[in-house]
């Protein structure tokens, strides 16, 4: 990939947070305040979408990303950005917001509740670790 593209890339979501564009199996990942919205590849913007985001990404037109894998087409819910949402920043950002809200969606999914979280083993079956006493004799 152009690391020309990489940078303007860069500076069109750079209004939403700190963005990271790192190297990822065949293609790059897009991070934005260490949330993975988007993909790189061969020089196309691939926004992360999911069930609440995805309709408005395929009503707009947007190709699904798809790559071969074991002699097959395989698909990943990330959208390509439409063309002229590229041409600046103030165009992508409501394309950034779709990818950013669904990140944080699947972010909300991965972190378990601690709110009615019950300890592994209950507190009268942990091992409890005994102090041993003291010697009343002599100090060094």
């Amino acid at each position: 990939m152009n690391s020309s593209f990489s940078l303007y890339i860069n500076d069109l979501l750079s209004m939403h947070g700190l963005i990271l564009v790192k190297r990822m199996f065949g293609g790059h990942g897009v991070y934005c305040d260490g949330l993975f919205i988007a993909i790189l590849s061969e020089e196309t913007l691939y926004f992360k979408a999911d069930e609440v985001s995805r309709q408005t990404f395929e009503t707009a037109g947007c190709a699904r990303f798809s790559y071969p894998r074991a002699g097959k087409t395989a698909t990943l819910n990330f959208y390509a950005a439409p063309a002229e949402a590229m041409e600046s920043p103030a165009l992508i950002s409501p394309w950034a917001g779709l990818a950013l809200d669904a990140a944080l969606r699947a972010q909300a999914k991965k972190r378990p509740s601690l709110k009615g979280m019950a300890p592994k083993q209950p507190v009268s079956k942990r091992r409890r670790i005994h102090k041993r006493p003291r010697s009343g004799g002599s100090s060094i």
